[in-house]
């Protein structure tokens, strides 16, 4: 999948979370969408570095801290 399909997908989720809206404006998007993109990214990267979150960390470019704590407030680490 290249990052133009990526692209596209999130362009064409917005424009029917819009629609979907009919006509409410709507509110705090930024947070909204990092919140749903973020879980399902670490779910996926974490998977496929086999749970070292080393690895993930430097394939996401975070620093290992803060991946913890991203892991932690999505409650991926028990």
């Amino acid at each position: 999948m290249s990052n133009k399909h990526i692209d596209e997908v999130v362009r064409a989720s917005l424009e029917t979370y819009f629609r979907d809206l009919n006509g409410t404006e709507p509110d705090n998007m930024h947070d909204m969408l990092v919140r749903l993109v973020e879980k399902p990214l670490l779910e996926i990267v974490m998977q496929k570095a086999d749970n070292n979150q080393s690895r993930a960390a430097e394939w996401l470019g975070l620093n290992r801290n803060t991946l913890r704590k991203k892991l932690l407030d999505h409650k991926l680490l028990k």
